[in-house]
């Protein structure tokens, strides 16, 4: 399976840091191109490399990690039909931390709209990212991250993906239902650490 992310911004650098851990291949894209990761590449290691966000689109599983207000451009133009795409993403930006008005949609709906015919999870959204990028191997047990999709198949390939990184899964069940659940802010589960116990 070909994995991409999409942002290298802190949740897009924690995806990378936790699959390079686990000696997965990926490869990263950004709005300033290849060349500005050279940094992030070098640090990582061999299992990272950089490229376009067209080159990322073609992966099998294919990580979103972006500033809200930038996703509908940095999605125009992509064809994401068919992929594994995982919204890592909260309606929610940096400096004012003010709630975007969904109108009563959950975050993963939109966000769903943006990627139209993309089998679309919801998932590593609901950690910070200094806590995301660490080893989930703690704690006495294994860190656990929530899986929402209405696509069953997409859903099991991404915990597969994820256990192999050391991470404990949970699915919550449907796109909406559970995304509701894990989207920051509002969501129960949002920033909740669990850990599941050896």
């Amino acid at each position: 399976m070909q994995i991409g992310i999409l942002g290298a911004g802190h949740i897009g650098t924690a995806i990378a840091r936790t699959l390079a851990r686990a000696g997965i291949a990926v490869s990263i894209a950004n709005s300033r191109g290849p060349q500005s990761l050279a940094p992030l590449v070098a640090e990582l290691g061999p299992s990272v490399t950089a490229a376009t966000p067209e080159q990322v689109a073609q992966a099998d599983l294919v990580f979103v990690a972006i500033g809200w207000s930038k996703l509908p451009q940095a999605l125009k133009g992509l064809d994401l039909s068919g992929r594994i795409v995982v919204d890592a993403n909260n309606p929610i930006e940096a400096p004012q931390f003010k709630p975007f008005d969904l109108h009563g949609r959950t975050s993963s709906e939109v966000f769903a709209d943006l990627v139209p015919g993309a089998r679309v999870v919801k998932a590593l959204n609901h950690l910070l990212a200094e806590v995301l990028g660490t080893d989930p191997r703690g704690h006495g047990g294994q860190r656990v991250l929530f899986v929402s999709g209405d696509d069953v198949q997409a859903k099991g390939e991404l915990a597969a993906l994820l256990q192999r990184t050391g991470y404990a899964t949970i699915d919550l069940g449907g796109l909406v239902e559970g995304g509701r659940m894990q989207q920051f802010p509002g969501g129960p589960l949002a920033v909740q650490h669990l850990v599941k116990q050896a």
